[in-house]
């Protein structure tokens, strides 16, 4: 059954993905800002950066950003292949494997990664992100939490 959630989830992920930024890309004009709540807008950014925008000004940003997540991908689809994984990690691998596809796509299609998800409070605004952002980090806390709770399970066993 593990062996089959790539067939599930990748392209679920990322068909979500690429479904919210084709709709960014044909009803928002670049830049523009449409105000959901008080603390919430969608916008449309280009990141030629990392995550949150991190060195998207710097001269090789669009190598690195591209090599490292290519890199990461490789290791995480070998990871799946060669390893008998639990449940837990499987999905966890999955998840960030399915946003690193996404944001990938973006940078072959376009140089860039489209974000349009905006959250603020007053002037403070956490940098833009997308659908694909979302699986990556959900995909990290879950590895994360799932590897503290294996380590404290081993520390009372022994």
């Amino acid at each position: 059954m593990r062996r089959y959630l790539i067939f599930i989830i990748v392209p679920f992920v990322f068909f979500l993905d690429r479904w919210t930024k084709i709709i960014i890309l044909e009803k928002i004009p670049y830049l523009e800002e449409i105000k959901i709540t008080s603390f919430f807008s969608v916008v449309h950014v280009k990141n030629y950066g990392g995550a949150f925008s991190l060195l998207s000004q710097h001269q090789m940003a669009k190598y690195v950003f591209t090599f490292f997540p290519l890199a990461i991908s490789f290791a995480l689809v070998y990871i799946l292949i060669r390893y008998t994984l639990t449940l837990f990690k499987t999905i966890s691998l999955l998840l960030i494997l399915s946003g690193a596809i996404g944001n990938l796509y973006d940078r072959f299609s376009y140089g860039y990664v489209i974000d349009f998800l905006d959250f603020y409070y007053k002037n403070y605004h956490w940098p833009a992100f997308n659908i694909a952002d979302i699986s990556i980090s959900i995909g990290a806390g879950l590895l994360l939490f799932g590897e503290l709770k294996e380590q404290l399970t081993k520390k009372k066993t022994s």
